[in-house]
């Protein structure tokens, strides 16, 4: 019989609490997107199987220059916006590791790695989503091209908050034209926004992703910048542990997954800096 002082995957319920808190944790944690703040979140009810994400339109608002009289007091149209949706289907993403019921086990540190698997495969999805945006050539001054994109994303209506996601391999020329301490700035959410935030340059906050380049689509990615309304993710529930007794392992099978998805909303909202 095992003995209980090692904490093994016999002992589930000493096991399952403190390693499904740990996942959690390191998922939310180490995913540029999976706190929601620059790619908003949308719930997926139990059931189905894709988000219906809408896409509103604008209306003119009309200048009032006379009060209505009689039986028509409404002097000027009544306009609805255009609505279209976009369909947000769901994939399961998932990690899986068994533990033997032998020696000593960490479950803070089979957490982290679970939960790092879940966020990296989270992240490199969004990444390769971000590929889709409208492209445009670099020049040889990636700080003025930021500008020039940010214009452009203003220039077609959005007012909201925009992000900025850099590759890797375009940091260093990114640096070389922003400098250091003289960006800094703006809040962080969790630690791989704050451990990958290169500073706030034109009201922009601008992230260093490892996954952007690799898995973006393009042969040199620059950077992406974009607003919360060019992408929609779509989850049902959350970052999930299940831990079940595999007797031919002598031991318990780790599984950690996510019922995910993220697709373009609207391609006016964003766009990529790069060459396909």
């Amino acid at each position: 019989m095992a003995n209980a002082q090692y904490g093994s995957g016999l002992n589930l319920d000493a096991l399952m609490v403190p390693t499904q808190a740990a996942t959690v944790y390191a998922a939310q944690e180490n995913s540029l997107y999976l706190p929601g703040s620059m790619v908003p979140i949308v719930q997926v009810p139990a059931g189905s199987a894709s988000a219906q994400v809408a896409v509103m339109g604008s209306v003119t608002a009309a200048a009032i220059t006379t009060e209505g009289t009689g039986t028509d007091p409404q002097d000027f149209d009544s306009l609805l916006p255009t609505d279209t949706k976009v369909p947000v289907a769901l994939q399961l993403i998932a990690a899986r590791t068994v533990l033997r019921d032998f020696g000593g086990i960490d479950t803070a540190d089979m957490g982290r790695i679970m939960g790092n698997a879940i966020a990296a495969k989270v992240d490199a999805l969004v990444s390769a989503k971000l590929g889709d945006l409208g492209t445009v050539a670099p020049t040889s001054n990636l700080l003025h091209d930021l500008y020039d994109q940010i214009g452009t994303i203003r220039g077609a209506g959005e007012t909201g908050p925009l992000s900025c996601i850099v590759a890797p391999t375009a940091y260093k020329d990114f640096m070389e034209h922003v400098g250091s301490a003289a960006f800094a700035g703006g809040d962080t959410q969790n630690a791989a926004m704050k451990t990958g935030l290169i500073g706030m340059i034109a009201g922009v906050p601008c992230y260093v992703s490892s996954s952007f380049g690799t898995n973006s689509g393009l042969t040199t990615p620059k950077f992406a910048v974009f607003s919360q309304d060019a992408m929609r993710i779509a989850m049902q529930g959350g970052v999930n542990l299940e831990v079940e007794r595999r007797a031919a392992a002598v031991g318990n099978d780790i599984v950690a997954s996510a019922a995910f998805g993220v697709d373009i909303i609207d391609t006016t909202r964003g766009i990529v800096v790069g060459t396909a």
